[in-house]
């Protein structure tokens, strides 16, 4: 999950203007650290990477995702095993033709300043979403996903967001208009890009709207406290006046970014922290631990090759040298050792009714073979009429990813003649950004799934979707993408499913991405806390039902 930022650049001026914007989810001025009061029900949290906003309809990144979650709710929430269950939705209908919902929005939900949720929260949040001029990344959730009526018009600049089909009936009545039946739409009202928005708060707050605790507004399960953006910690408290709060114990959420996974061990075994991840020669020493466990967290860790900008990339011979000669098993047993899977798959294992369960279907494409490695490699070079060739992997700083991008360069650099491989280790906001905007040669990345459903990972590499990376285009692929969202196949399922294999195997063939490995996390969580509702899809932690004892 990623972003293509306009807006946290006004971290130097949001000081500024904080005036108008004062009936927050906060009473206390953000400090940027963490709560030096809390009590001993505040889960401490650790989370490798800072959060990169806060804004519903901007955020694309998953660390951003679990905070905004922590203290707002959607129209839909996950239950223990993913399925979506009411939230601020009493109760929905769905129209015989599959194309209308019409939610009711409950008497008792209200924003922290209090004022009632109401429709038109969710109207002016989902206008937000398709609006041209905002530039949300995850505005095709809401098109080529969620399918709603004149969303990609919108987009597209055709039609003016007024003309979004959804609807206030009234103040507690929103209805949904769709192009297509889509069969996951309600697990879609759970994403962060569909939650709702006070248009009045926002145009209060201005530009500086969602950051800091005085310019969010909270209904969920926590308020938001003390936050600056890039802090290294920060804090959220129970939400006493949720509508659920009953079914809230904690007193609130501590947490603390720690990137190197030493320091953050030492503080889960000093009592610092409640959870904290793991990963290699760590795991060797926990492993037997019973607060020990690995969790499947859904993401695809993945090479993106930039096969428009670097000429060498875009031969396929070159493309394919480089993904057999990965040694994935090594990766997955011998660096991260946390119950990560090898992949050769571009949809991960695990995932969508087991959709990628035959992990060889790829073979002839995607294996750990140095062999045939080799001779792809050397057919590569004699076609481009060169003999060496240097590359750049960039990579973010957080542990993992660094220690996996060092493996993937003493491997290439092993098995490929003539292969040099510099690394460039980034913030994740700017390597996400270089990657967007295409300033890579390649690029470690990972993709968690939005939705549960394989088009979540298929939809990245359509033509011109944001996340396409390498700027991959092929008209049978969108084609095919096409007939199983719009056309004669997007109600039928078994069919359907038979397609989008023939998508993947088109991804893999072309070698548009070299998968590498099925995420798990590795984690340590104290004994004295339960209740926490780990997901592979969308929102990867949950903590309203957590209790710490």
């Amino acid at each position: 999950m990623k972003k293509k930022l306009l807006a946290l650049v006004l971290a130097a001026t949001m000081v500024a203007g904080l005036a108008g914007c004062g009936n927050s989810s906060a009473d206390t001025a953000s400090t940027g650290s963490a709560s030096t009061a809390s009590t001993s029900t505040d889960l401490n949290v650790m989370i490798e990477t800072a959060v990169e906003s806060l804004d519903p309809q901007q955020a694309t990144d998953g660390t951003s995702f679990e905070v905004i979650a922590d203290y707002t709710d959607g129209l839909m929430q996950m239950d223990s095993d993913g399925n979506p269950i009411n939230a601020l939705a009493e109760s929905y209908d769905l129209s015989d033709d599959g194309l209308t919902y019409t939610f009711k929005i409950r008497d008792d939900a209200n924003w922290s300043n209090g004022e009632p949720v109401t429709a038109q929260d969710f109207v002016f949040a989902w206008q937000r979403a398709v609006d041209p001029e905002v530039a949300s990344e995850y505005s095709y959730m809401l098109s080529d996903i969620g399918q709603i009526v004149n969303a990609a018009e919108i987009i597209a600049g055709e039609k003016d967001k007024s003309e979004l089909g959804v609807t206030a009936v009234d103040d507690k009545t929103l209805e949904v208009q769709l192009n297509v039946p889509v069969s996951y739409f309600l697990s879609l009202m759970y994403f962060p890009t569909f939650y709702p928005v006070n248009e009045a708060f926002f145009n209060e707050c201005g530009d500086t709207f969602a950051t800091s605790p005085e310019t969010v507004l909270a209904n969920g399960a926590f308020v938001l406290d003390s936050y600056e953006p890039a802090a290294t910690a920060f804090h959220l408290t129970k939400n006493e006046d949720y509508y659920d709060a009953a079914s809230v114990s904690l007193s609130g959420l501590s947490y603390q970014v720690i990137q190197d996974s030493q320091t953050a061990l030492m503080s889960y075994q000093t009592g610092d922290l409640d959870i904290t991840l793991v990963n290699g020669d760590q795991v060797d020493q926990v492993e037997d631990d019973p607060e020990f466990q690995s969790i499947g967290a859904g993401y695809l860790w993945y090479v993106t090759p930039n096969i428009k900008e670097v000429p060498e990339l875009a031969n396929l011979n070159i493309r394919l040298a480089l993904t057999m000669a990965i040694n994935r098993e090594s990766v997955t047993a011998d660096v991260l050792k946390d119950g990560s899977l090898p992949t050769y798959t571009a949809i991960p294992r695990d995932f969508s009714a087991d959709f990628s369960a035959d992990q060889e279907q790829f073979k002839d494409y995607c294996r750990d073979d140095a062999a045939a490695a080799a001779e792809y490699w050397q057919a590569g070079l004699d076609e481009l009429g060169i003999t060496e060739l240097t590359l750049e992997l960039v990579a973010d700083e957080d542990d993992a990813p660094a220690k996996v991008a060092t493996v993937l360069k003493e491997e290439w650099e092993t098995t490929l003649p003539g292969l040099t491989v510099n690394i460039t280790t980034e913030p994740k906001k700017q390597r996400v950004s270089d990657l967007q905007e295409g300033n890579y040669e390649l690029g470690l990345t990972r993709w968690g799934p939005d939705y549960d459903d394989p088009m979540t990972y298929l939809g990245m590499w359509y033509t011109d979707n944001p996340n396409n990376y390498g700027f991959w285009s092929n008209a049978e692929y969108d084609a095919i993408l096409d007939e199983c969202t719009t056309g004669d196949l997007c109600t039928e399922i078994d069919a359907r499913r038979d397609r989008l294999y023939d998508a993947e195997q088109i991804v893999m063939e072309e070698a548009v991405i070299f998968p590498i490995y099925t995420a798990a996390n590795a984690q340590m969580v104290s004994s004295n806390v339960s209740g926490i509702d780990f997901h592979p899809v969308a929102l990867n932690r949950v903590y309203k039902n957590t209790t710490k004892n």
